[in-house]
């Protein structure tokens, strides 16, 4: 796993790359713990506006967890395991700037919950999403069970877990699992990411904790969690810079959080 931040990607954009292409993806204990530090780390950057998970693996995003690791492992050594795994995935979810999965081929398992993770997933025609856990004895424990359903409804996460039902491409498109779906998912990614990037920070990073904060409660309750996000934009250097550059019609010229 590695982290890049120039080549071809916009302004205030990393790309978080998972790079084990042997093993199509899979994530062995060494590859979780990583993302957790480069989890952790990119929460800190507040130079960032977008961040950007591919896999170098050509046939596959992330085919989950590495079988062939687990095979010996005891029932200790599989809960220490998860431990690390759980690390890896809520450092993911809890980035405070736009993730944006970029899938092609195979996501199942631990690599569809990444792209749960994920505030945005684009796609390629040839992405196929599946968390086959209970066909092999577990349940899925990177929050599957409860991404899938707050993203598709109860019903189509029933189905794709209790009978490991397959999402196709296009399918997954239909359903809004995936934003954007395209012959080149990584262009289309950068694409979106510098649409994402090219926004107020703080007013992006607000926005993104008022929805996954807001989503699923009591309307009375969302509308507190939007006001709370409105008044840490407002008070912010972000909407002062939106007006005037909207007045002077120029580009707006935004300020990193790491600066403030």
């Amino acid at each position: 796993m590695y982290l890049r931040e120039s080549g071809d990607l916009p302004d205030r954009t990393a790309e978080l790359v998972l790079d084990r292409p042997a093993a199509m993806g899979a994530l062995d204990t060494e590859t979780a713990a990583a993302l957790a530090r480069a989890g952790s780390e990119l929460a800190s950057r507040g130079d960032l506006s977008a961040v950007l998970l591919t896999s170098t693996a050509e046939r596959a995003f992330c085919v989950g967890a590495d079988l062939k690791e687990r095979a010996a492992f005891t029932d200790e050594q599989m809960l220490a395991q998860h431990q690390v795994f759980a690390d890896a995935f809520g450092s993911l979810y809890a980035l405070p700037m736009p993730l944006i999965a970029v899938v092609r081929g195979y996501a199942l398992g631990g690599g569809f919950e990444l792209a749960l993770s994920a505030d945005l997933v684009v796609a390629d025609r040839t992405a196929e999403f599946a968390l086959p856990e209970v066909g092999v004895g577990l349940v899925p424990g990177g929050g599957g069970t409860q991404l899938l359903a707050r993203r598709l409804g109860l019903a189509v996460a029933s189905e794709v877990i209790l009978a490991g039902s397959r999402i196709s491409a296009e399918r997954a498109r239909e359903l809004g699992l995936v934003c954007r779906l395209g012959d080149d998912a990584r262009a289309t990614a950068i694409e979106l990411a510098a649409a994402v990037a090219a926004k107020a920070p703080t007013a992006l990073r607000a926005a993104k904790q008022a929805l996954r904060e807001g989503y699923g409660r009591p309307l009375v309750e969302g509308l507190a969690v939007e006001d709370a996000a409105w008044r840490r934009a407002v008070a912010s250097p972000d909407r002062r810079e939106g007006i005037a550059a909207f007045v002077a019609k120029r580009a707006p010229a935004w300020e990193p959080e790491a600066r403030r």
